[in-house]
């Protein structure tokens, strides 16, 4: 079982960093490094569909990522 979850981690890790990759850049310009980014700040938006689909699959990845984490501590406690 150990052995499983720990394989399941691993390939979980590699699609999780490659989630992180594929989302969009969040500055546009040269201009937003001079600035602080505080033009996006104040003009905050909801991301819609690809940005969107990315951020929400990367939230639930990492989540499941964390919770095999704490089952593999578990699991590793007991032998």
């Amino acid at each position: 079982m150990y052995d499983l979850i720990l394989g399941l981690v691993i390939v979980l890790s590699v699609i999780l960093i490659i989630a992180i990759m594929m989302q969009p850049s969040k500055q546009n310009s040269a201009a937003s490094a001079f600035t602080g980014g505080a033009d996006q700040l104040f003009g905050k938006q909801k991301a819609r569909g690809f940005e969107a689909v990315m951020q929400r699959a990367t939230a639930i990845l990492g989540a499941v990522w964390m919770i095999l984490l704490f089952v593999l501590v578990l699991l590793s406690s007991t032998k």
